[in-house]
Formats: C-alpha cells, sequence, structure tokens
C-alpha cells in the first residue's frame, strides 16, 4: 500500500502571550514571557502563585453565553484555536465531504476547574446536587467532540491523552489516519486549562513548579544551573493536517509537510525521565526512522526542555547520543521559557513552532540564561539558540515532547516540495 503525504494547511493558537497565532509567533521570536501573578484565584497559600495565563480571553467571541456555560475553560481554548486554524485553513464546509475530515484533539488534564467547582458545591446535607453538565464539561475528550459539533465533521473523532506528549500524540495520530487513507483532512492538536486551586496545588505538592514568585518572568529558566521547575502555562494549539492530494486540488496554502513521527516509552518512573534519555533517545530514533531521515537531514530540534533539574540534562544526553557530532551543527531552543508548559497542549504548540520556524526561517530562543548560570552536566558547546532568536534557513525540524507515566512523542516537518 503506498501511504499518502501530508501537509499542514491550517494553524490556530491562543497562549499566554498571544491570542491568535500570528500574535503568539511575534512573541515567541521576540523572547515575550508570558509568566505573571496567579489570577484565576487567590494563591497566596501557594509555594507557587504565578503562572503563565492566557490573558482577555472573551468565550463570547467564540459562541454565546448559553452555550458557554456548558464548556470548560479548556473546551473554550480549544475552540478558539481550531476556529482559527480551520479559518486559516479555507476548507469549504459547504463543499467537502464531511465525512472524510476528523477532529483527534488532546487534554492531558481536561476539565479540572469543572471538577473542582462541582465537589466544593457538593452540599452533604442536603444530598448529591451536580449540574447536568459536570460529566460533558470535565472529560478530556469533549474538545474534540466540540470542535466537530461545530463544524459538522463525521470523521475520526476522538482524544488521546497521554500527559503532556499528549498532542503530540494526537498529531502523529492524525498523520497516520490520513496517510493510511482512512481521512482527507483531520483538526488536530490540544487545550489545557489547569491553572487551578488543584491544578497548581498538586503540582506544587510534587515539588514540579518554580517557587521564583519574586520573578516570575524569569522563572522557567532552561538548560541553565537554576533552574528550579516548570512554570505552568495554559492555551490551545490546533492544526490542519490535509492529504497532499485534496489541499492541491482544492488550491489550499501549505505551510510544510509532515514526515514521520515517533513513540516510546521510558518504563521507568512515574514523573521523572530516565536520567540517561533512554526513551528520549529511543522516541527521537524511531521518528527519524518513520520519516526515512537521517540525523543529519535535522536543522532544528524544539526540545521538550521544560526548566527541571533531571529533564533539561538527560533530553541533552539523548540529542547528543542520536546525533552524533551534527549535534552540535543542530539549533536547539524551548519555547517553554516563554510560554510556561501548556501540559496536554505543549506538543501542538511547539510543532507550530516548528512549522513557522520553517516558513520563516527564524528560530525561537531559549530565554532566560544567564551569563555563567551553566549547569557543569550540560554541553555548552551545543547551540541552545540562548535569549534572541536566530535566522537560519530550516528545512527539517523535529519536536519532542515527554509526559508523566514515562510517555515519548516526536514529530518531524520538512519544508513543502512537491
Amino acid at each position: 500500500m503506498e501511504l499518502k503525504r501530508v501537509v499542514v494547511t491550517g494553524l490556530g493558537a491562543i497562549t499566554p502571550i498571544g491570542n491568535t497565532l500570528p500574535a503568539t509567533w511575534e512573541g515567541i521570536v521576540n523572547g515575550k514571557s508570558g509568566a505573571g501573578p496567579i489570577t484565576q484565584f487567590d494563591a497566596e497559600k501557594f509555594k507557587t502563585r504565578f503562572a503563565c495565563e492566557v490573558k482577555d480571553f472573551d468565550p463570547l467571541l467564540i459562541m454565546d453565553r448559553k452555550e458557554v456555560r456548558k464548556c470548560d475553560r479548556y473546551t473554550l481554548l480549544a475552540l478558539a484555536a481550531a476556529k482559527e486554524a480551520v479559518a486559516d485553513s479555507a476548507l469549504d464546509t459547504g463543499k467537502e465531504d464531511l465525512d472524510r475530515i476528523g477532529v483527534i484533539f488532546s487534554a492531558g488534564i481536561g476539565g479540572i476547574k469543572t471538577f473542582e467547582d462541582e465537589v466544593a458545591d457538593y452540599d452533604k446535607e442536603r444530598g448529591p446536587r451536580f449540574n447536568p453538565f459536570f460529566i460533558p464539561k470535565m472529560i478530556s475528550d469533549i474538545a474534540a467532540g466540540q470542535i466537530s459539533m461545530l463544524y459538522g465533521f463525521r470523521g475520526p473523532n476522538f482524544a488521546t491523552v497521554s500527559a503532556c506528549a499528549s498532542s503530540t500524540n494526537a498529531i502523529s495520530d492524525a498523520f497516520n489516519y490520513i496517510r493510511l487513507g482512512k481521512a482527507n483532512a483531520i483538526v488536530t492538536g490540544g487545550a489545557e486549562a489547569a491553572i487551578s486551586v488543584a491544578g497548581v496545588g498538586g503540582f506544587n505538592a510534587m515539588n514540579a513548579l518554580s517557587t521564583r514568585n519574586d520573578t516570575p518572568q524569569t522563572a522557567s529558566r532552561p538548560f541553565s544551573a537554576s533552574r528550579d521547575g516548570f512554570v505552568m502555562g495554559e492555551g490551545a494549539a490546533c492544526l490542519v493536517l490535509e492529504e497532499l492530494e485534496h489541499a492541491l486540488a482544492r488550491g489550499a496554502k501549505i505551510y510544510c509537510e509532515v514526515v514521520g513521527t515517533g513513540m516510546s516509552a521510558d518504563a521507568y518512573h512515574l514523573t521523572a525521565s530516565h536520567p540517561d534519555g533512554l526513551g528520549a533517545k529511543m522516541v527521537m530514533k524511531n521518528a527519524l526512522e518513520d520519516a526515512g531521515m537521517k540525523p543529519e537531514e535535522v536543522d532544528y530540534i524544539n526540545v521538550h526542555g521544560t526548566s527541571t533539574p533531571v529533564g533539561d540534562i538527560s533530553e541533552v544526553k539523548a540529542i547528543k547520543d542520536v546525533f552524533g557530532e551534527h549535534a552540535y551543527r543542530l539549533n536547539i531552543s524551548s519555547t517553554k521559557s516563554m510560554t510556561g508548559h501548556l501540559l496536554g497542549a505543549a506538543g501542538a504548540l511547539e510543532a507550530i513552532a516548528c512549522v513557522m520556524a520553517i516558513k520563516e526561517g527564524v528560530v525561537p530562543p531559549t530565554i532566560n540564561h544567564a551569563k555563567g548560570d551553566d549547569d557543569p552536566e550540560i554541553d555548552y558547546g551545543l547551540n541552545f539558540t540562548f535569549n534572541k532568536a536566530q535566522k537560519r534557513e530550516i528545512n527539517v525540524a523535529l519536536s519532542n515532547t515527554f509526559g508523566f507515566g514515562g510517555h515519548n512523542a516526536s514529530v518531524i516537518v520538512k519544508r513543502f516540495v512537491q
């Protein structure tokens, strides 16, 4: 069976540094930090009192007030990104076979704020009294369902849940469904809105979050010696993937081609990556093999790079092992230094950063690295693109995402050549 080629024809994003894709990309290129004090709840007594929140988001721009009340914040963010991506793709739903267009959209956690609110309102004296929309607001698959209902897309429809690797797995599944001929196009990506009492409190209990409350904008500092944990972010990112011939037939704008994906498991620890990066090595090798590429063909890696003490070191080890001497010719960067960690939405946003890097010939920076703040376990002969974006022709880019539970996923995108 001959596999179909898959291209990217639409992009959308709503993030802590911009409520549209153009605004987000401008913020990424300019090294803008989205971090600041938490406004969504009173965090005064928490170890971490800051996060990367989406600012000035008005869900009434997406749907009417009655429908908004039926959605958790994560779903509303998903719909915002999806509407931008579908509009960008110029898919004409009046002319398309909607049975051949699907939605594979992820969340690592889903409607945690809805869960909190409903449980907090439970009255033990009067008995259980829950909102009838409690379950459909909370579940992690509902964003995929809502997007499909918005457009009438009746193709493959489900959610992937693999913690922080969720939306890269969603892209991988979308890619495979299309190249196997099971769909003409799939709207894919991820959304997350876990900046809540339980979300922040839970990650604090694990000592996973930075506690740099006095200087939140510089708290996410991947590959720096003084890094002390990740900064929680929220938002959504969406890509429209499409079978090449279908895209060409309708005259679609093509950003780039998706050429390979990889998956692996650390099989090591609940939350920590393998110290030698074994799962990270395997997932990048799997993605390269799937793409039929040599390591030397990759120009840029958007790393998982969460700013955690163990994770950053293990990913660097993995890159050096997989790419050998070519690792020193790569550009590497962590856009989480600006957006924070969008958890289940992170992979899709970082895949978009790779797509835009190819399109614009610009490598996003890794911000917040100070002179002298070097970790002796990290090889600074590698080009981490510290603090300033770098112009470079990029033909092939790879994005890594690794999740709690040892879930690893990578995707490779390539400049489109017909």
